[in-house]
């Protein structure tokens, strides 16, 4: 679907998966239609189903097919606003300030959309078996990413990330940071100078 179409900039589903899906909710109310019109004739088994067990046996049958056909919902999209995840039942909006990237753990059977502080989010719409479509899902998402993601700024000192996820730190003397190699504090000189880790 196109940005004019729905306001997003990429929406992604699975597409084998809803296949899938669409073909076992079939089968399972066929079943079910079946089920009630057979037994409905009775013969040597003994059984004999009034009408009102008919409309139980399609109504189970009505409620199991929806339980099946909740597997279509997963859906991500992608837009200036933010990120919307919609897996089975709840959807999720994420805003681009939060987002760490979207990508593949090793063996996973769906992308995951990294948060801060080592979370994530599932994000069933981007499948494994969907081959090339999963990899263009990526490289789109990548590149709106990259559009409405801007680095932190601030009136003064660097700002730096921690490259084993740990928070941004902010020098507000303009001083240099250091870190320190044997994992000790780091600490701020009180007359204005580097502000440097124990060695």
């Amino acid at each position: 679907m196109t940005h004019d179409e729905t306001g997003w900039d990429l929406e992604v589903r699975p597409e084998k998966m809803r296949r899938w899906v669409v073909v076992a909710a079939v089968v399972v109310m066929a079943l079910h239609i079946f089920a009630a019109l057979v037994l409905r004739g009775g013969g040597d088994t003994g059984v004999n189903l009034r009408v009102v067990d008919q409309i139980a046996i399609l109504a189970i049958g009505v409620v199991l097919t929806g339980g099946v056909l909740l597997f279509t919902r997963p859906r991500l999209r992608a837009g200036a606003d933010g990120v919307s995840v919609r897996n089975v039942v709840a959807e999720r909006h994420i805003p681009w300030t939060d987002v760490r990237g979207l990508f593949f753990d090793h063996g996973a059977p769906w992308a995951r959309l990294e948060l801060p502080f080592d979370e994530y989010v599932p994000v069933v719409a981007i499948q494994a078996r969907d081959g090339e479509l999963a990899v263009d899902a990526l490289e789109r998402f990548r590149e709106l990413e990259s559009r409405y993601t801007v680095p932190d700024r601030n009136d003064g000192g660097a700002v730096r990330r921690n490259d084993d996820g740990g928070a941004a730190r902010r020098n507000d003397d303009g001083g240099a940071v250091r870190r320190n190699d044997d994992g000790g504090a780091v600490r701020r000189n009180d007359d204005g100078g580097a502000v440097r880790g124990d060695d």
